[in-house]
């Protein structure tokens, strides 16, 4: 019993330890990786991702996102008919679904009933699954950039709220620059819209508004998520480089859908079954960048760091030769 009491209270003490060690500043994380130089960064990417945790994350993520999407479209579908009273918006989203989603776009749209009754329930299902969403991102961006300790639940269900709304504030602003674009397009064209180069335009201006969408919300989620402060210069390149390499992967990932054949393996459950790998593999190439980019700056910050002191050591240097 004595021996049983002697661990339990170490095992206290430790984790109490634990508890107080402070968050590393963000100016001392130091490097993930051994040296500078593209193929360490590369091998520690692929470590990193090869980690448990990692797919842990991803497929609560992407979990939580196939619970969240319907409700999501629903409610877009919901203030472009009730709120703006527009039906170009409500076509817009059902062309933003068929260009952000690799699969079920016709399902998801054939389906998305727009009513007062819906939409409330679709908002109710947002607050909730959003912070499934974001929680486990937040957990593993923190130990990317090297914080001990994670946001309180209050604390995370106010970030994961004000980035729930940030996403719908990009989509709807996304939806309604396309929809505007194209009145203007069909005024250009005097009403002939049936035709290469409208549908090109057109289509080009939704891919570019789409894309700029997906490259801020990545951009939010690196800066915005881990608890401390982290630089936008230190996030903003890799999350454009992120959203470029999601619509690569996505064109991929559609090319790749007919050989995985998913609707002869898992019947009417296909549509879930490839929106949830594709949701998994988009977590995964969101944490892969987040890893990225905090390896990128920590190198930064000790080359800056080195500079300084080779400056501070040949200044050194020189009084010393001055002085003898």
């Amino acid at each position: 019993m004595a021996t049983e009491d002697t661990l339990q209270d170490g095992e206290i003490a430790v984790s109490a330890q634990v508890q107080a060690i402070p968050a590393v500043p963000i100016e001392k994380v130091r490097p993930v990786i051994p040296a500078s130089g593209t193929w360490p960064q590369v091998v520690a990417l692929a470590k990193y991702m090869s980690r448990t945790e990692v797919h842990t994350y991803a497929f609560s993520v992407a979990a939580n996102v196939i619970l969240s999407l319907f409700p999501f479209v629903v409610l877009l579908l919901t203030l472009s008919r009730r709120v703006f009273h527009s039906r170009a918006m409500e076509t817009v989203v059902g062309e933003m679904m068929h260009n952000l989603l690799p699969t079920a776009q016709d399902f998801i749209m054939r389906n998305a009933h727009p009513n007062r009754r819906a939409a409330a329930f679709s908002l109710v299902m947002l607050l909730v699954s959003s912070t499934g969403v974001f929680l486990p991102l937040e957990v593993a961006l923190n130990d990317v950039w090297g914080v001990k300790k994670n946001r309180s639940y209050l604390h995370n269900q106010v970030v994961s709220l004000g980035l729930a709304f940030a996403v719908g504030a990009l989509a709807m602003a996304s939806i309604a620059l396309t929809a505007a674009q194209k009145a203007m397009l069909t005024w250009i064209f005097f009403g002939h819209t049936d035709n290469i180069v409208f549908n090109f335009i057109s289509g080009s201006m939704l891919t570019l508004f789409a894309g700029g969408a997906s490259i801020l919300l990545f951009f939010l989620i690196y800066w915005v998520l881990p608890n401390r402060s982290v630089p936008a210069r230190s996030v903003l390149p890799t999350a454009i480089a992120i959203g470029l390499l999601w619509e690569v992967a996505k064109y991929l990932y559609v090319l790749a859908l007919p050989k995985l054949n998913f609707q002869e393996v898992y019947g009417p459950f296909q549509y879930t079954v490839g929106l949830m790998m594709w949701a998994f593999l988009s977590g995964l190439l969101l944490l892969g960048g987040a890893h990225f980019s905090a390896s990128r700056y920590a190198l930064m910050v000790a080359r800056d760091e080195a500079g300084l002191q080779e400056r501070k050591d040949g200044r050194e240097s020189g009084a010393d030769a001055k002085g003898a």
